[in-house]
C-alpha cells in the first residue's frame, strides 16, 4: 500500500511541475490524439514505400504509388463517383435540415418525439442493421443499382448530423432581429433570406461540411446498397486489399486523407475551427 501511494505521490509531483494550467489532462489529450491519428500516419508512410511489398518502416522512399494513380481508371472513377454521392447527400440535406430545424424549434409538431428519437439512430442502430433495412426497403421499389440511391441512402442515415448543426444556430438565433426586419416591412420570404439564412449559415455550412465527409467515407451502407456497377471508393478499396494489399491501395487512402484534410480548412476559412466545433 505504501508502494502505490509512493507512486502516486511521484506522479502527482511530476504532473505539476509540467506547464499548463491542467498537466494531466493535457497529457491524456495528446494521448488520445496521437492515438487516433496513429493508424493514419502509418497509411501515409507505407504509401511512400518504393517496393511492390508494404512493409513498415518503408526500406526506401518513392512516389511511384501516387504517379500511378491517375493511370488508375477504375479508381479514378469510384473517385468521382463517391464525390457525386456525397455531393448529392450535401445538396440534399441543406433543405431538409434548415427546414427540419426551423420547425422543430419554431413550430409545435406533432411527431416531434419519434423525430427526436430518429436522430439519436447514428449512436443506438449498427449501420449494418440500417443498410440491410434500406437495402430490402429500395429493392422492393426497384430503385437498387443507381447512384443516386447510395446517396438518397447516406442522406437517411447522417441527416442527423445537418439537422444538429442547424438547430444549434435557430436555439442561438435573435427573434428580434426577426421582428425588427418584420416590423420594417419585410415580408416572411424576404426576412428569411436577408436575415434568418444569414444567421443560420455558420451551421449550415457545418453541416453541409459533415455530411459531405460522411458520404464521401461511408462503408458499410455503400457495401450493402452499391452493385459492381456504381461501386464507391470505399468499398472499391476494401475489394481490392481482399486480394492483394499493395503501396497503391496506401496511396490512395491517403488521397482520402487529403480531402479531409482540406474539408477541414475549408470549416476553418469558412466558419472557423471554434464554430465548427460548437455546431
Amino acid at each position: 500500500m505504501s508502494n502505490s501511494t509512493s507512486r502516486m505521490n511521484r506522479l502527482f509531483r511530476f504532473t505539476r511541475q509540467l506547464p499548463g494550467e491542467y498537466p494531466l489532462l493535457s497529457i491524456l489529450i495528446a494521448f488520445q490524439v496521437v492515438f487516433l491519428m496513429l493508424p493514419t500516419l502509418i497509411v501515409l508512410v507505407v504509401s511512400f514505400q518504393a517496393g511492390d511489398l508494404v512493409r513498415f518502416p518503408p526500406d526506401d522512399f518513392s512516389l511511384q504509388w501516387y504517379a500511378q494513380i491517375p493511370g488508375e481508371d477504375r479508381f479514378i472513377s469510384a473517385f468521382y463517383r463517391s464525390i457525386a454521392v456525397a455531393l448529392f447527400c450535401t445538396l440534399l440535406a441543406i433543405p431538409i435540415g434548415i427546414l427540419t430545424g426551423l420547425g422543430l424549434i419554431r413550430y409545435d409538431i406533432r411527431f416531434e418525439k419519434p423525430l427526436q428519437i430518429y436522430f439519436l439512430l447514428p449512436f443506438t442502430v449498427p449501420l449494418v442493421v440500417s443498410g440491410v433495412i434500406l437495402l430490402i426497403i429500395l429493392g422492393e421499389l426497384g430503385y437498387i443499382g443507381s447512384l443516386w440511391t447510395v446517396g438518397l441512402a447516406l442522406t437517411i442515415i447522417n441527416i442527423p448530423f445537418m439537422i444538429w448543426s442547424v438547430t444549434s444556430r435557430v436555439n442561438a438565433l435573435d427573434p428580434e432581429l426577426e421582428n425588427a426586419a418584420k416590423n420594417l416591412g419585410a415580408d416572411e420570404i424576404q426576412t428569411f433570406i436577408n436575415v434568418t439564412l444569414p444567421s443560420l449559415m455558420p451551421g449550415v455550412i457545418t453541416g453541409s461540411l459533415i455530411m459531405f465527409v460522411l458520404g464521401l467515407n461511408e462503408f458499410i451502407v455503400s457495401l450493402i446498397i452499391t452493385t459492381p456497377d456504381i461501386v464507391t471508393l470505399p468499398v472499391l478499396i476494401y475489394t481490392a486489399i481482399r486480394s492483394n494489399i499493395s503501396p497503391l491501395i496506401a496511396a490512395i487512402a491517403s488521397v482520402y486523407v487529403f480531402v479531409a484534410f482540406a474539408a477541414v480548412l475549408v470549416a476553418d476559412r469558412l466558419v472557423g475551427l471554434e464554430q465548427f466545433l460548437k455546431s
